[in-house]
């Protein structure tokens, strides 16, 4: 009986770790394809890690350590000026990446804090895991300069958006692209990300609704 019951943790543990590791797999595979070897590879260059809502991964001043794969939850990346006053530069979902690349690449102390909007579960990646993963999987490469290139062009259609697109274009762009997060994020946090007041977003969000 007690072999019985070792087996089945045995089995529920191994069965736990891969489906951790399942979001990213997919993330992977849509630009790149892996083996069932190279999958294994990879897992042993992320650390999981979970994150209680309102936990800190990244805090203004040290230097970001990770980069973080979202498996399960949300996190957002910030500023906070002199007033206090936070303005919201990212949100990460699940199968989405974040982390301050600058602080990451240089060593240089980041401006950003980045916490969890919800308990979630992450899987972090260290500069030398990440030049170590490269050498012994080099499709991986690739992966990065696709990832690299999207978010340039994420970048720079937002910095378009912001100085050509109405507050209600912005409001609808961004839920087109994250149909969830409406429901998931609180409004002021929304109002900051688009650069427009809660009491505007509020009167849009009214107004799109009148509509429907």
């Amino acid at each position: 009986m007690a072999t019985g019951i070792l087996l089945f943790q045995s089995i529920t543990v191994i069965l736990y770790y891969n489906n951790m590791y399942e979001v990213l797999f997919e993330n992977v595979s849509k630009k790149i394809g892996l083996t069932k070897e190279e999958e294994q590879l990879l897992q042993t260059f992320f650390i999981p890690k979970k994150l209680r809502k309102k936990q800190y991964l990244l805090q203004e001043g040290d230097v970001s350590k990770y980069l973080a794969f979202v498996e399960k939850g949300m996190l957002r990346s910030y500023t906070v000026d002199e007033k206090g006053i936070e303005h919201i530069a990212e949100f990460a979902f699940e199968g989405w990446w974040m982390g301050d690349q600058f602080s990451f690449l240089t060593g240089e102390p980041s401006k950003y804090n980045i916490d969890a909007l919800e308990d979630s579960e992450l899987l972090l990646l260290t500069k030398q895991a990440e030049d170590q993963m490269l050498e012994k999987i080099p499709k991986m490469e690739r992966f990065f300069r696709l990832l690299l290139q999207n978010h340039l062009i994420a970048i720079q259609g937002r910095l378009a958006s912001s100085l050509s697109n109405t507050a209600e274009e912005k409001y609808n762009q961004l839920v087109q692209a994250c149909p969830t997060i409406p429901q998931r994020v609180p409004q002021h946090m929304l109002a900051s990300y688009l650069g427009i007041t809660p009491e505007t977003l509020s009167r849009l969000r009214k107004n799109i609704s009148l509509r429907k």
